[in-house]
């Protein structure tokens, strides 16, 4: 498909646009997991040992093959030092 086929569909489609935004919050969430792991210098199993869960599961939350709790994210955002803070705005 070529981008001005694909284009059309988005623009034209309130349903396609919605999930797109909503993929891009979950893509949003998992680049700066990967980030934070990688400016620590930890592994998946670093993390999933600090955390208390499985490197699967770490695996599976940085390709977006998995919906994590906000328990996860939180202890996640703990074990980079960081504050979980999730807004509506």
């Amino acid at each position: 498909m070529k981008w001005e086929d694909a284009k059309k569909i988005i623009t034209q489609n309130k349903e396609v646009q919605d999930e797109l935004r909503n993929n891009e919050i979950e893509f949003r969430i998992i680049e700066e997991i990967i980030l934070a792991r990688q400016e620590k210098k930890l592994t998946q199993q670093e993390l999933a040992e600090m955390i208390g869960t499985k490197q699967s599961n770490i695996s599976r939350l940085e390709s977006g093959n998995y919906n994590p709790s906000v328990e996860l994210l939180n202890k996640i955002a703990h074990a980079f030092g960081k504050k979980l803070e999730i807004r509506m705005v």
